[in-house]
């Protein structure tokens, strides 16, 4: 299986042109007001309007209004939720097949079947499951026990997001042989895109296919 690879928090054309030019999958851009590489929804359609056909753009939000989901989709994005919302929200306004973001706790190990309780009402969703640091909705560059991951979602595809880099996401890939990678400042050198540790990141994952 060919392991699916996301850049995340493109703030700008010349960002998304350097994550498609290291081999990513999908670009992602975020609209969650906390978060410091928020997007607004023009510079999201300029990025859209850059990307060439077979690359995701997936718009990342947090508790969203739904006229802002709704104003991303247009400009081409799946959605993807990274809060608390509630599946009535997701269902009803994605669209589409969608991304909802499962936390980890630090010291908090569900079992698959409280897992499977809170996540059966979020029908269209793929799950994927990053660390939860206080006062942060992503981006904590912390990683956690990956094979929880694989043993909460089951036979369903997921992904796994936070704390991945070029030295650590081969790792990844080879015990839990996830559906998709998710990376921000994995890929950052000063706050900002660094397209070796990019073309880095692509390697490992590609070279850990290849071994599997």
């Amino acid at each position: 299986m060919r392991t699916r690879i996301k850049f995340c928090g493109c703030t700008s054309v010349r960002d998304a042109e350097l994550a498609i030019d290291a081999g990513a999958d999908a670009i992602g851009v975020i609209f969650a007001a906390s978060s410091p590489r928020r997007a607004s929804i023009e510079i999201a359609r300029e990025i859209a309007a850059a990307v060439p056909p077979y690359i995701q753009l997936v718009g990342v939000f947090v508790d969203p209004e739904r006229e802002l989901v709704a104003e991303a989709r247009s400009a081409g994005y799946v959605a993807q939720f990274s809060g608390s919302e509630p599946a009535s929200l997701t269902e009803s306004v994605a669209g589409r097949p969608y991304l909802k973001v499962y936390h980890v706790r630090p010291g908090d190990e569900p079992t698959p079947e409280a897992f499977e309780a809170s996540a059966r009402a979020y029908t269209h969703a793929t799950w994927m499951f990053e660390p939860k640091v206080h006062g942060m909705d992503g981006g904590t560059g912390q990683t956690f026990r990956w094979d929880l991951a694989r043993a909460l979602a089951g036979g369903r595809r997921f992904v796994i997001s936070g704390g991945l880099t070029p030295e650590n996401v081969g790792d990844c890939v080879l015990s839990v042989r996830p559906y998709a990678v998710d990376v921000r400042s994995g890929i950052e050198t000063n706050n900002a895109k660094d397209v070796e540790k990019m073309r880095a990141f692509v390697r490992a994952v590609r070279e850990a296919d290849a071994q599997a």
